[in-house]
C-alpha cells in the first residue's frame, strides 16, 4: 500500500516561521506593576463571587445602628450625642474585624494551589502578597464610604470637616493594611480557613472591645485601663476621632504610625518566610 501524505495548507510555513523567529523578550515588570496586577485580582475575585462584599456592606451598618441606638440612651442620655462620639469608634472596629478575612482568602488560595503557579512566575515574588492587601484595601475604603455616609444621615456632624473624615478614613485604611500582615501570616501558618478565622477572632476581640471605643477609659478600672492605654487599636482611635472633630495632636498620629511600621516591620518578613517555604 502506499500511503500519500496531506497537502500542506498554504502560508503554514510563514507562520511557522515567524512563531519560531526569535523576538525581543518582555521587560519583566517591576514590583509596582506587579503589585497592582495581583490587587486587580483580588477585585476581580470580588467582581465573580459577590457575596464576599457582605461583610463590607451589612456589617457597618448592623454596628452602627446596634451600638449607637443600644448604648446611646445608656451611656450619653442621648443617642445623638452618642453618635457624635462613638461612630470613630465604629468605624475602626469595623474596618479592623474586616482584615480577618485577608488571611483566610490566602489560605484559600494556598490550599488549592493558585500559590503554587505564581511561585513560578518571573514576577517580584513580594508582589502576590503585597497585591492581595492593595485589593483588600479597597475594601476598606468601601466599608468606610458606608459608616461614614450612614452617620451623617442618622446625625454625626464631624468638626474636622470633609478634610478630616478622609484623613481620617485614609490613616484607618493605612494601619488596615499594616495589620493585614498578622493574618497574611496566619493564613499562610495555618492547615484550614476556618482555624484563620478561629485564631483572628480570638485575637481581634479583645484588641477592639478593650478599647476607647464605646467608653472613656478613665471609667474603668485601673488594671483594665493600663492594657486599653498601650493597645494600639485605643491610639488608632483616638486619632481618627481627632481628625473627625478637629481636636488631633501630632503625637496621637505618630503613635498610629508607629504602631504602622512595627507591624510591617515584624509580620512581613515573617509571612514572606513562610510564602517562600510553601513549596
Amino acid at each position: 500500500m502506499t500511503t500519500t501524505s496531506p497537502r500542506p495548507v498554504a502560508g503554514t510555513d510563514e507562520r511557522l516561521r515567524a512563531a519560531l523567529a526569535p523576538r525581543t523578550r518582555p521587560e519583566r515588570p517591576g514590583p509596582l506593576a506587579a503589585s497592582l496586577v495581583f490587587g486587580w485580582r483580588a477585585l476581580l475575585k470580588i467582581k465573580h463571587v459577590p457575596e464576599q462584599l457582605f461583610d463590607v456592606t451589612a456589617f457597618p451598618v448592623i454596628f452602627l445602628l446596634m451600638f449607637t441606638y443600644l448604648f446611646g440612651g445608656a451611656l450619653s442620655g442621648s443617642t445623638s450625642e452618642y453618635l457624635q462620639y462613638v461612630l470613630p469608634g465604629i468605624l475602626v472596629m469595623t474596618v479592623t474585624m474586616i482584615t480577618m478575612y485577608t488571611g483566610m482568602t490566602l489560605n484559600a488560595d494556598v490550599s488549592r494551589g493558585v500559590f503554587d503557579r505564581f511561585r513560578s512566575l518571573p514576577v517580584w515574588r513580594p508582589a502576590v502578597l503585597a497585591g492581595a492587601l492593595l485589593g483588600d484595601a479597597v475594601r476598606y475604603t468601601l466599608a468606610s464610604m458606608i459608616v461614614v455616609v450612614l452617620g451623617v444621615l442618622l446625625g454625626f456632624r464631624p468638626e474636622g470637616g470633609v478634610v478630616g473624615v478622609l484623613l481620617a478614613v485614609a490613616l484607618l485604611v493605612v494601619f488596615s493594611y499594616s495589620l493585614s500582615w498578622i493574618w497574611t501570616t496566619l493564613g499562610l501558618s495555618l492547615r484550614t480557613p476556618n482555624s484563620v478565622v478561629n485564631v483572628s477572632m480570638m485575637i481581634m476581640f479583645p484588641a477592639t472591645f478593650l478599647t476607647n471605643i464605646f467608653v472613656d477609659p478613665e471609667t474603668m478600672p485601673w488594671w483594665l485601663n493600663a492594657f486599653v492605654s498601650v493597645n494600639p487599636v485605643t491610639h488608632l482611635v483616638t486619632a481618627v476621632r481627632g481628625l473627625m472633630h478637629g481636636t488631633v495632636t501630632a503625637a496621637q498620629v505618630g503613635w498610629v504610625f508607629l504602631a504602622c511600621g512595627v507591624l510591617v516591620a515584624v509580620f512581613a518578613p515573617l509571612a514572606m518566610y513562610l510564602y517562600g517555604g510553601k513549596e
